[in-house]
């Protein structure tokens, strides 16, 4: 199973990045997938969720109006749109995936299980 993440780069404050995440050798339509980001100093934390079949999103609250993902069940791919970017949004960006269990996305919700698989990362740096 990869997962692979890229478009991850250095913007200034206001601009706009799409990440996408390349994902092979797994089921892709059997798979919630996720987003999450690990600033310096701190702990990974929830970005943006999408269902197996793209029909619910969920977003982190810092995120939410800014952030866009989607998935391309083609290309067995997801992209997260961002923008409006912040300083504060600098951080590792991962891409993850966990088995479906229902219409509702699994990650992003108090309980929610560890993914079963993670991307290595990509580097988004907002500068002022």
């Amino acid at each position: 199973v990869q997962l692979e993440e890229s478009g991850g780069g250095l913007v200034q404050a206001g601009g706009s990045l799409r990440l996408s995440c390349q994902v092979s050798g797994l089921p892709f339509t059997n798979y919630d997938m996720g987003w999450f980001r690990q600033a310096p100093g701190k702990e990974r934390e929830f970005v943006a969720t999408i269902n197996w079949n793209g029909g619910i999103t969920k977003y982190a609250d810092s995120v939410k109006g800014r952030f866009t993902m989607s998935r391309d069940h083609h290309k067995n791919a997801v992209s997260l749109q961002m923008d409006s970017l912040k300083p504060e949004d600098t951080a590792v960006y991962f891409c993850a995936a966990v088995r479906a269990h229902s219409l509702s996305p699994r990650l992003g919700s108090p309980g929610s299980p560890a993914p079963d698989y993670w991307g290595q990362g990509t580097q988004v740096t907002v500068s002022n």
